[in-house]
Formats: C-alpha cells, sequence, structure tokens
C-alpha cells in the first residue's frame, strides 16, 4: 500500500465518526456542527468541526474514496459549512471556548485549512458543490478585517498568521493582507542554528510552525523561510525514540510529556522532501505517514496536502536511513547567554500578558541512541534525565527542594568525554525597605495597599545561593548518576525518579509515599516492562517529607522518591538489560 492509498483509507475511516458526531437536532444552537467526543460541545474551529469537514470533503471529490459524490455525505458538509458561518462573529473572528475568545489565530488556523479545501472543492467539477463554496468563501472573506488587525498570544501563531494573510491574499487580491504578513515576518525568525523553535514543542508546536512558514514561503515568494523549516526537520532526526514516539521532555507547551509521533511533520517533510529531492526529508515523511492514523487537523491535513499538490505521490527521492547510533548536542553552541542578556534592554521588564517570555529558548539538550536505547539530558526543565530502553520506560529523574520550593532546573550542559556535567543555580534573598523619598502618597494614608508600592526599588539583602551538580558517566552495562550539592545549611531534597506506569517495580526498600510514589529506602530496584530492565541502586531516606511544595509528581505514573538532607553527594547506578534478558548480577 503507498501513503497515497493510506491517506485515502484513514480518511474513509474518519468519515462515519464526523458522521456521527454530528448535532442533526434542527432545535439545538449547535445544529450542523460537530460535537467535541470530549465535551460534547460542536466548536467552529481548525480541530473540531473544520477538521470533519476537510475528511467529508477530500471524500467526496476523491474518485478513490468509497464516498466519492456522496449525497447524504454531501448534505452534512452543506450543514457544517453554514454552522461555521453562523458561528463566526461579526468582527470576522471565532471563538473556542474552551481556550479563547474572539480569537485572530484560532482564525486563522481555520483559513488556512479551510483556503485549501475551497480550493479543492473549487477545483473539482460538481455543480452539487455550489452552496459549500459559497458558505466557505463566505467565512473566508469574513475573515479579512479581524486578520488585518488581530494579534496573538504565542510565537508560533506570528507565522499562522502571515500563512493565512497569505491564502486570503491569493484569494482576495488584497494586498494590504500581504502587507500585514509582512509587518509579522519582519520580527525575524525564532529558531536556533540547531533548529529548535522557541516553544521547544517537538510534538505540536515545531510542526505547526513547519508547515505554516511552508505555506507563507510558497504563497508570498520568500524561499528563505523554507531554511528553518528544513533546520527544525533535521534536528528532528535526533528527537524520535526507537518506536517512534517524539521526545516531548522538555517541552515548553502542553504536548510536555505527553505520547505523540512524527504524524504531524508528515506533510510539511512530504513537501520538502519533493522541493530539495533530500532522502533525510524522505525518510521522515515515510516515519510520519507509518504513524498517520488520522489525516490531521485541517490546516495540517495530509490527504488534503497530496490531492492539491499530485506530484506528492511521486516525490523522485527515495528515503534514507534515519539516524540509529548517535551522541549529538543540541544548542551546545548556542550563544544563549548573549541574548539573555539583553533581556534588560528589551524595556518589558520581564512581564508579558497572556504567553511566556520562554527564556528557556535555545537551551541545549544532549540526545544519544543505541539502537533500542535512547537517552535525553535536559537543561531548563522539571527533569534532567529520560531513558528509554526497550519497553522499558525512565521517564524523568528530578530534583526538588525547599530552598525556591519546588523542582531545580539545570541550567549548564557540558559534554565529557564518557557522559555529560550539568548544573542548576538558584539565588533567593529578602527586600529592604522602600527610601521614604521613593513612597507613593497611598503609604501615608489611611490603608496602603501592599500592592501600590514600588517593589521593584526594594533592596536586596541577604541574597543566598543553592547550587546542584549532576554527572552523569556510561558504564559497561549502563550509567552512573551523581547528584550532590554542598550547601551546609540544613535543606529537605528528593531525587525522584519517575516510570511508566505499564511495568513492574520489584526489589528494593519501599515504603508509601504519596499517590503514585513510594519512598525508596535502599537496595537493588528493578523496573521491568516486556522483556526489558531497568535496574538501580543508591536509595535512601533521610527525612520524612512525602513532597516538596510546589514540586507535584505525576499520578498516572510510578515515582522513586529519595530522601536526602544537604549536604549530601548520593552516586545511583542505573544498569540495563543485555540482549539476552540476563539480570546485572547474573552476567
Amino acid at each position: 500500500m503507498t501513503i497515497y492509498d493510506k491517506l485515502v483509507a484513514v480518511n474513509d475511516d474518519w468519515v462515519t465518526a464526523g458522521n456521527d458526531n454530528q448535532i442533526t437536532d434542527e432545535g439545538s444552537r449547535f445544529y450542523g456542527g460537530v460535537a467535541d467526543p470530549d465535551n460534547g460541545i460542536a466548536w467552529p474551529t481548525h480541530t473540531g468541526t473544520l477538521t470533519v469537514m476537510a475528511v467529508w470533503g477530500c471524500a467526496l471529490v476523491n474518485p478513490d474514496s468509497r464516498y466519492y459524490h456522496d449525497e447524504e455525505l454531501l448534505g452534512r458538509l452543506e450543514l457544517a459549512s453554514a454552522f461555521i458561518v453562523r458561528f463566526q462573529h461579526a468582527d470576522g473572528t471565532i471563538s473556542p471556548g474552551w481556550t479563547n475568545l474572539h480569537s485572530p489565530p484560532d482564525t486563522a488556523f481555520a483559513v488556512v485549512g479551510l483556503a485549501q479545501l475551497y480550493e479543492l472543492l473549487e477545483n473539482h467539477e460538481w455543480t452539487a458543490l455550489a452552496q459549500v463554496r459559497t458558505l466557505i468563501r463566505q467565512f473566508l472573506e469574513n475573515s479579512v478585517p479581524a486578520l488585518l488587525t488581530g494579534g496573538g498570544h504565542t510565537p508560533n501563531h506570528r507565522w499562522v498568521l502571515s500563512a493565512a494573510l497569505a491564502f486570503l491574499h491569493r484569494l482576495t487580491g488584497n494586498e494590504a493582507l500581504t502587507e500585514r504578513a509582512a509587518q509579522w515576518l519582519a520580527e525575524g525568525i525564532d529558531i536556533t542554528e540547531d533548529g529548535e523553535w522557541t516553544e521547544r514543542s517537538n510534538g505540536i508546536y515545531n510542526g505547526v510552525s513547519d508547515i505554516m512558514l511552508y505555506h507563507a514561503a510558497e504563497l508570498l515568494g520568500r524561499p528563505e523561510l523554507l531554511e528553518p523549516v528544513r533546520r527544525n526537520l533535521r534536528m528532528m532526526a535526533y528527537l524520535v525514540h526507537p518506536d517512534g514516539e517524539v521526545v516531548t521532555d522538555y517541552s515548553g507547551r502542553q504536548d510536555f510529556g505527553q505520547a505523540f509521533d512524527m504524524s504531524g511533520y508528515f506533510l510539511a517533510a512530504s513537501h520538502m522532501a519533493h522541493r530539495d529531492q533530500d532522502p533525510l526529508f524522505a525518510a521522515l515523511a515515510k516515519l510520519g505517514g507509518e504513524a498517520l492514523h488520522h489525516p490531521g487537523a485541517i490546516p495540517n491535513n495530509g490527504l488534503l496536502g497530496y490531492l492539491l499538490h499530485p506530484q506528492l505521490r511521486e516525490t523522485g527521492v527515495t528515503p534514507g536511513n534515519l539516524p540509529e547510533q548517535y551522541k549529538v548536542v543540541i544548542n551546545g553552541q548556542f550563544d544563549r547567554e548573549h541574548y539573555l542578556s539583553q533581556m534588560d534592554a528589551a524595556g518589558h521588564g520581564g512581564r508579558i500578558f497572556h504567553s511566556r517570555l520562554h527564556p528557556d529558548f535555545g537551551a541545549p539538550v544532549a540526545r544519544q541512541r543505541d539502537g533500542a536505547t535512547s537517552l535525553t539530558v535536559m537543561t531548563e526543565t522539571n527533569s534532567f534525565l529520560a531513558l528509554r530502553h526497550g519497553a522499558a520506560r525512565l521517564l524523568g529523574v528530578q530534583v526538588s527542594s525547599s530552598f525556591e520550593p519546588g523542582f531545580i532546573k539545570m541550567n549548564a550542559l557540558a559534554q565529557q568525554d564518557n557522559g555529560y556535567r550539568l548544573s542548576g543555580e538558584e539565588s533567593k534573598g529578602y527586600y529592604g525597605p522602600i527610601a521614604t523619598d521613593r513612597l507613593p502618597a497611598s503609604a501615608g494614608g489611611a490603608v496602603s495597599p501592599w500592592y501600590l508600592l514600588p517593589h521593584q526599588l526594594r533592596e536586596v539583602t541577604h541574597l543566598q545561593h543553592h547550587h546542584v551538580d549532576v554527572e552523569l558517566n556510561e558504564t559497561e552495562d549502563g550509567w552512573q548518576l551523581r547528584v550532590r550539592c554542598d550547601k551546609p545549611d540544613v535543606l529537605l531534597t528528593q531525587i525522584s525518579f519517575v516510570f511508566g506506569k505499564e511495568g513492574t517495580l520489584q526489589g528494593g526498600e519501599l515504603s508509601p509515599a504519596e499517590t503514585g510514589t513510594q519512598f525508596w529506602h535502599g537496595g537493588v530496584v528493578t523496573y521491568a516492562a516486556g522483556d526489558d530492565w531497568i535496574e538501580l541502586d543508591g536509595g535512601a531516606h533521610e527525612h520524612r517529607a512525602k513532597s516538596i511544595r510546589g514540586a507535584a509528581f505525576p499520578t498516572n505514573c510510578q515515582t522513586l522518591v529519595v530522601n536526602v538532607l544537604t549536604p549530601y553527594d548520593r552516586t545511583f547506578h542505573i544498569r540495563l538489560s543485555p540482549q539476552n534478558g540476563a539480570r546485572g548480577s547474573e552476567q
């Protein structure tokens, strides 16, 4: 079966699910929309009703689909098209009520998808599609004022808005749309030399930025916008586990620690493989296509892309082999401190509304792979280490402390001959009185609210520092992990090992802590899943705190907690099952 055949089959399989979730009660305010399976509400969004519209539209105009020119399905598409126009606000925006109201970026996501669906239907000679075409075009034209004036929240929204503006320009010829896109693009591209986007979101928003900039490059005649797409795709070759799951252990968005595959990169990689005749991009597209079990949200729908660009069916390039043996440090040469040092001069004072500044942008990440063993060493995130060994998953190793309550993020990473060295630095002080001549008038009133005082003028006193060092060295049968802190004052500290819920923990001296967690007092612990296992020693129990304030452990995992007090110097041996499955002590 070719990838095109699979796309057609997958799309046809999802037609029924869309039918089943469409609201056909004429008395409902959501009549014609497709209900979200999770909350039962129909939304006029790119992941909601519009995604199903793309599934239906692709099936209706594709002679290879078993729903080709199906009149009942056409009727459903007409109802859905009327629904999205009805739910579009007078200002041209839409409101996905679970997250945003009157949202230009969500409208832009919708426009990018609907513009492609409109083109597909417009190019198909079937007069029965007239009403659907009219309604979709009405939605697109109504969105123009919102996208000419509207903003976004996040870094990737700029590229979504740019792509949407470019699609609307092709539809309407309104030059103001390209001028607005140029304003967004003038802000520069937020990607490191190694291909890391601001949001460090391998599961979701990398792929979003890639496909949106691809569209913008093509529609606006800006081929330079394809270079960041190339960089990110090349980076992603090193951010896939042996089973095809994407590394999300350090994401700055909602895909953090969640399971994603490469299907979100399928269309962008397919386009770039065809354009550049690059075997690596073709290999990424192949991996994404193999993982694909849904056509995708409407802006990134694989079948829609293939029907609009039939040349993708024959790329002319044979997929290469993705690397399975490597040691790389992503962003290892990125001068992050140079950029961070300029933050004060930016003038925002470290504050941004309804979003994040993402100062973790460009933080180094080490990736190491040896066949079925996949290691990630991370900075600027709650976990500094994650390890996959076949089916056995050590999802995270974390250090938390009562100093600045919560998990300690490693700030620096250095590659060594046989491993890695990380360090995390925290500072915490106290604040003196505000000089009398700098106090506001409210300070002398009957009430002096705390929030009216100019706290930024307070002098810092008794500034304290907390420093944690981590060394990870490769051994013949696994890894040696050393975690240490020489602070003489007594601080409650926990070193936690988070394992997947699918395996079993055996051995060791364990006792219950909080839900999903156990104290690891000592002894050898083995975590096994299938024929694969990870064995550890080095547990300790120097205090009885079940958790550190601000450091919550996942409830859907199995977590071992090592309680230590500063100063500490703990070494853990992590041994991995060999090919023959023998225990470390039996080898």
